[in-house]
């Protein structure tokens, strides 16, 4: 009888949860909805004037950003002449991509909070300029618009799975002296975060300052409710950011997907993974799962500190001065080769940092430009850079899964298959399973590594990061790392693509669609 009791407990557990719940409320309130329009359809001659009006004032603003992608702008387009009553409700609940103003304000003052805490370095600065003059441009759009500058002294480490990333991230918290911050968008119970959280733990009740970001969308399903209550009582203190509340509105769109663990402002991590057991293999979920991650260790590691910080700060606004975080700076231990420059970006304010800087390397690739991507979603002007580069001549290699993780969004990636080979890029998908890294390896000189994918989420919902690494020596082992991708992927053929007029008006209503999602 306890076994069956057991097991009924279980069965309840995985029905009745927090994303079921969620479900189903959101589900009452469309029904309510349209309840609510039927009712109202005798009382039609007065409201649809006026919901009509608020479609004209949707659009108008709509079409007066400047920062959104016109993508984005015709595909809702579309829907207000397909649905001119609606469309300025379903917009206003659903299209308006920018966080709550209250959220934006935050951020803006926390950025100004921790602005002196930044470490600009002006030397770095000249050596790029000396040695890749056109870099140093990227760097300073950066450096300007981003408030992120580029960084000597540093040494960095690049991780071709999440099994190896784990290895070094446990010993790099048991170092901790004065602080552990960590940022993720997924952080699910299992072996990976009980590592984790056990040090964190032990760590916390030593006097280290341990703090804690994570997703409240994407822990829903992995995490309890409320389960930053949990660990403040552990004394981590814990944010969990932007609490998804079951309510029709368009705010819960922006997620924090950053990947950030900083340790005491000198070394730091970041990369593709999350703290879940998939990204180390313990879990098979979608065949062999496959991501990298960088480690740095010197004075660039506290950038990410810093890029943690404003966030927390935004979140938790009457926390103590951040200025006794800053450390002192000094190089790493042995002498470091190449620049880094870590930086972040956010849907908030009006630069779209993430889109600008992919575009800034499509567009200096001379030779190579090898990307991987989870997901390949791409609007008309990274399209046409990444065609423009392979029919100049540089040899463009883009790496997505074999096996996906969401069917429909792969749908979408292979909508583009037939446009980029016909461009001249080669495509290959990773037969062994999920391939989750977004790495970006430019003529063999500079590289990203980071949480941003290669789709409209990351570069205009998601709060995201990245580092960008010049003439560093871990540059060759992540040639050598595509090198072994390519191994094991099949090479797209364009015959394997979607042809005839069928098959073309299926991909073309596909990318229509793709702001939409």
């Amino acid at each position: 009888m306890q076994e069956i009791g057991r097991k009924i407990r279980k069965l309840l557990g995985k029905v009745i949860n927090r994303v079921t719940v969620t479900a189903v409320l959101l589900i009452l309130q469309a029904v309510w909805l349209w309840v609510l329009l039927y009712v109202l359809a005798d009382y039609a001659k007065w409201i649809n004037p006026v919901m009509l009006g608020l479609s004209l004032v949707m659009c108008a603003a709509l079409i007066r950003q400047d920062s959104t992608a016109p993508e984005f702008k015709i595909s809702w387009m579309a829907l207000f002449v397909l649905m001119p009553i609606q469309g300025g409700l379903l917009y206003l609940l659903w299209g308006d991509k920018r966080p709550a103003f209250r959220l934006r304000k935050a951020l803006e003052r926390a950025a100004v909070q921790v602005e002196p805490l930044r470490a600009p370095d002006p030397d770095a600065a000249k050596r790029l300029e000396r040695a890749n003059p056109r870099a140093a441009r990227t760097a300073a759009y950066l450096r300007d618009y981003a408030a992120c500058p580029v960084c000597a002294g540093t040494e960095v480490k690049y991780y071709p799975g999440g099994e190896a990333v784990y290895a070094d991230l446990l010993p790099a918290l048991e170092k901790a002296e004065k602080f552990i911050f960590i940022e993720f968008f997924i952080v699910s119970k299992g072996e990976m975060w009980d590592g984790v959280h056990e040090i964190l733990r032990r760590k916390a009740a030593a006097g280290v300052d341990v703090r804690m970001i994570y997703d409240d969308v994407g822990c829903a399903s992995r995490l309890p409710a409320a389960y930053w209550r949990t660990l403040e009582r552990e004394g981590i203190r814990a944010v969990p950011f932007n609490p998804f509340v079951p309510v029709l509105n368009m705010v819960m769109n922006s997620r924090d997907h950053r990947k950030i663990v900083a340790v005491d402002g000198s070394v730091a991590f970041t990369g593709g993974f999350n703290l879940a057991d998939e990204y180390i293999n313990r879990e098979q979920r979608f065949g062999h799962w496959r991501d990298t991650a960088v480690r740095l260790e010197g004075p660039g590691a506290w950038n990410f500190a810093a890029m943690f910080l404003e966030l927390w700060a935004s979140q938790r606004p009457r926390d103590p001065g951040l200025d006794v975080m800053a450390p002192e700076l000094r190089p790493a231990p042995q002498r470091t080769v190449g620049l880094v420059q870590p930086y972040a970006d956010s849907p908030v304010d009006q630069e779209n940092v993430a889109k600008n800087v992919y575009l800034e390397l499509i567009n200096q690739a001379q030779s190579t430009l090898w990307i991987t991507t989870p997901y390949l979603i791409l609007d008309n002007a990274t399209l046409t850079a990444l065609r423009l580069a392979a029919k100049r001549g540089v040899d463009v290699r883009i790496y997505v899964p074999g096996i996906p993780d969401k069917k429909m969004v792969y749908q979408l990636t292979k909508s583009f298959f037939a446009p980029l080979l016909r461009g001249g890029v080669k495509i290959f998908t990773y037969t062994p399973g999920f391939l989750h890294a977004k790495t970006w390896l430019v003529d063999g000189e500079i590289a990203a590594v980071g949480s941003i994918n290669l789709d409209y989420r990351s570069l205009y919902l998601h709060f995201e990061c990245s580092v960008l690494l010049y003439g560093c020596p871990a540059l060759a082992d992540i040639a050598a790392d595509m090198m072994d991708i390519e191994r094991v992927s099949h090479p797209v053929e364009l015959s394997e693509s979607r042809s005839g007029v069928l098959g073309t008006m299926v991909s073309a209503v596909l990318r229509l669609l793709a702001p939409l999602c």
